[in-house]
């Protein structure tokens, strides 16, 4: 019996270790060169290295001086148009709405006082008229009568300006209040904070920045001996290796003065940036598609990528999402230089194994 009980927690023993040796196994990835499918990668296109650049800054500052009290944003951060992004220290402003509220109130006092004494004179003017026209009022208090109502109409209107001026007044202090919060004038991406909590801003002092990238240019030097060649539907094929993402090239603006050093020109190609992945300084390889290259809707992977299976069907090694390596069916076309034309099997922005495929089978985990 027990050497019964003995074999079998061997046999038990036994079983787990060849477990925990699978999961271990499982778990030791193989390491590989990876490439990701891009267009046009023929060997005859020109390719240069760009610098990716907001399509707009925007400086946004006070319009008065004072402390900032507290930035609401991060550099990084998306923000509306309208949105609150900054705050200075409101209580100079706040106090100036107070004294000009005040000013506003006393000065409809005596626009109340002089509308009164107006009143009174006016009465006494009209009496004193009935007796002037008949002869029986002596003219010296005629006169009295005249002077105090001219008096009294000039007290007035002098009332009603101090209220116009001290309204005027008000106004100018209720926008000096709502000039201590800062608001987002455009839509975009929050670039650099000029300015931190505790510091004295200047009038057009710059605070933040807000890039526009909803579409990027991508900055190239190109040669003045190539320079030539392209135009504003040059096709072209950009690949940004920090995102992982390949991306066609709309039009391009061409610079018109060389620099002096180099003899380049700075081309700007624009890019639409849909989900905002370009950020600006980002590094890009671009490619200059001439008319005898391949065009932007071919894909193509380096030659050796290629394998054949027993049958004769061609596959290459993709990575999905999860790193882990399968057998893919491909279809290729034409082959120029070290690239050959995938025409079925593969789409843009897959990620194939370029060196390292040896040693895989189908669900291989791999690192690159």
């Amino acid at each position: 019996m027990k050497k019964y009980v003995f074999l079998l927690l061997v046999g038990v023993l036994a079983v787990i270790s060849c477990s925990e040796n699978k999961k271990v196994e499982q778990k030791a990835p193989i390491r590989v060169e990876t490439q990701v499918v891009s267009p046009g990668m023929a060997d005859d296109a020109q390719t240069y290295v760009g610098i990716v650049e907001e399509r707009e800054a925007t400086a946004v500052s006070f319009t008065s001086m004072g402390v900032v009290k507290r930035i609401l944003v991060k550099e990084g951060q998306i923000v509306g148009r309208g949105q609150l992004l900054a705050e200075m220290d409101p209580t100079t402003s706040s106090n100036s709405v107070e004294i000009a509220r005040a000013s506003v109130n006393q000065a409809k006092d005596m626009v109340k006082q002089a509308e009164a004494t107006y009143n009174q004179a006016k009465d006494a003017y009209d009496r004193l008229k009935l007796l002037h026209d008949n002869g029986s009022l002596p003219e010296v208090k005629w006169i009295e009568a005249e002077t105090r109502l001219a008096q009294a109409t000039s007290a007035l209107n002098t009332a009603r300006s101090g209220v116009t001026s001290a309204t005027a007044a008000e106004k100018i202090a209720r926008k000096g209040l709502a000039d201590t919060r800062l608001y987002a004038p455009v839509s975009g991406v929050i670039g650099k904070k000029q300015l931190v909590a505790g510091e004295t801003a200047l009038p057009s002092q710059a605070v933040v920045n807000i890039l526009d990238i909803s579409t990027v240019k991508v900055k190239v030097a190109v040669p003045e001996t190539e320079i030539g060649s392209i135009n504003a539907g040059t096709a072209t094929s950009i690949q940004v290796d920090a995102i992982g993402r390949n991306y066609r090239g709309g039009r391009i603006e061409k610079g018109v003065q060389a620099d002096a050093l180099t003899h380049t020109y700075d081309i700007r190609i624009n890019v639409v940036n849909r989900d905002l992945k370009l950020l600006p300084g980002m590094v890009a390889n671009v490619r200059f598609n001439s008319s005898g290259s391949q065009g932007l809707g071919s894909k193509s992977i380096p030659v050796t990528s290629v394998q054949k299976k027993s049958d004769g069907t061609l596959f290459v090694w993709t990575v999905d999402n999860n790193n882990a390596a399968h057998r893919t069916r491909v279809t290729i076309g034409e082959t120029q230089g070290n690239y050959v034309t995938v025409v079925d099997g593969l789409s843009i922005g897959q990620r194939i194994v370029t060196e390292g495929y040896q040693k895989l089978s189908e669900g291989t985990k791999v690192v690159y």
